[in-house]
């Protein structure tokens, strides 16, 4: 049998490191001190959007190069940055907002990395669902991280397969779409299926909407919806 677990103790390659570093989820002040110990020491930052890294680092008085790494050129760049790393450079991985690996592109650059005996260090830290999933209410000892729904093929496939789901159930989705997937999840799970939806995380104006898919649905039909969401479900009771 293959032992994964000492992959990076011999790695084949060169010194270099991939580092994936938390970065806040809304407040600043969300940072660990060995993350920004990390972001001042390697060699180059990997942001999804280098324009709000650009705030995060300039608070903290951080200067070093960006480069762009996301869904749209991750593809291209994969073999580059895995050549770059072997021959011994240090790089870290941050995404806009929590988690690098959460629902963005740095999944294809750690198995990349992993392959080709690169070292790979994960730094704990921000991320949304978690602390959405604890303030809301909901069972915490077993749950389903789903990500963001399909948008058209298989969603209707896996909502059904979810109506069955005895686990918790937590979901990102955009302010635009938020109310049609309360609506879906009405249709699916029933109305009466208890839900939050977390809203800003952390920032000034955060909000966590607690009750029933229908009130919950019923107080977001209401308001122009903003910011980062995080939804919640209950499970199926058995």
């Amino acid at each position: 049998m293959h032992d994964s677990s000492t992959d990076n103790l011999s790695p084949r390659g060169a010194g270099g490191i991939l580092y994936l570093v938390p970065t806040p989820i809304g407040n600043l002040k969300d940072i660990t001190l060995r993350a920004l110990d990390v972001l001042q020491q390697v060699d180059v930052i990997l942001a999804e959007d280098t324009r709000t890294t650009s705030k995060l680092l300039n608070h903290y008085q951080i200067q070093k190069p960006l480069s762009p790494y996301h869904q749209h050129n991750e593809h291209k760049i994969l073999q580059h940055l895995v050549d770059q790393l072997l021959a011994g450079k240090t790089m870290a991985v941050v995404t806009d907002a929590g988690t690098p690996g959460i629902s963005d592109p740095a999944f294809l650059l750690v198995r990349e990395c992993i392959r080709n005996g690169v070292r790979v260090e994960s730094l704990p830290g921000a991320t949304a669902f978690v602390p959405a999933l604890i303030n809301s209410g909901l069972a915490t000892n077993r749950f389903a991280f789903e990500g963001f729904l399909p948008l058209k093929k298989g969603r209707h496939t896996l909502l059904t397969q979810l109506a069955t789901e005895e686990r918790t159930m937590i979901f990102y989705e955009s302010p635009m779409r938020l109310v049609k997937t309360l609506e879906d999840f009405m249709q699916y799970f029933g109305p009466e299926r208890r839900c939050c939806v977390s809203r800003e995380l952390t920032k000034l104006f955060e909000e966590n909407a607690r009750g029933s898919l229908k009130e919950v649905c019923d107080h977001f039909r209401k308001k122009t919806v903003r910011g980062e969401i995080v939804i919640v479900v209950e499970g199926k009771s058995e």
